[in-house]
């Protein structure tokens, strides 16, 4: 399993797939891009990872890797790299279209706007304790997407094919069933 350690909290994913027992790995090079078999894309800051992508040569070989089927997790940013459409990105602000959603940056509002909800989450017995931090929304899913969570009205959670994206950050609890269920897809 590769994280992808441009920018942003790695370090949390990391130790939540290691107490289930996955090996990882921090990518921020093309050729360690090409020894992984799934890449998580962490939050952080989208603009700054997509800058950080193009100057590190990766965004390239990451597009034809999407592009070629290799699952995907993204969390808040890494939810925003991963989109088909950005609203209220900067122009230059490159995403893969690896999973057919429209996300709006900062959607729940500025950092101290950041909240914590249960949400109940398809395919999951109990609530899942949620961490948003300047978190983006859905506003727009294709017909291959799955929802699994939504706050008010606005998909939070979703899926499609060997990708999955949360706009908040599951690696800050210690619930590890939203990495489990991205092993699962792997």
């Amino acid at each position: 399993m590769g994280l992808l350690a441009l920018q942003g909290a790695v370090g949390p994913h990391a130790d939540a797939f290691a107490a289930l027992g996955a090996v990882t790995v921090e990518v921020r090079t093309p050729e360690q891009l090409g020894d992984v078999d799934a890449l998580v894309i962490p939050g952080g800051e989208s603009t700054t990872m997509s800058k950080l992508l193009a100057s590190s040569g990766l965004a390239a070989p990451l597009a034809e890797r999407l592009a070629g089927g290799m699952p995907a997790m993204g969390t808040c940013a890494g939810m925003i790299v991963l989109a088909d459409t950005v609203l209220d990105g900067r122009a230059d602000q490159r995403s893969f279209a690896a999973i057919d959603i429209t996300v709006r940056r900062n959607a729940f509002g500025r950092q101290v706007d950041s909240f914590e909800a249960d949400l109940a989450v398809a395919g999951l017995d109990e609530s899942f304790h949620a961490v948003f931090i300047r978190a983006p929304f859905v506003e727009e899913v294709g017909l291959d997407v799955e929802v699994l969570a939504s706050v008010d009205g606005h998909p939070v959670l979703c899926r499609a094919g060997s990708v999955l994206v949360s706009a908040f950050h599951p690696e800050l609890t210690d619930d590890l069933r939203i990495h489990q269920m991205f092993l699962s897809m792997t």
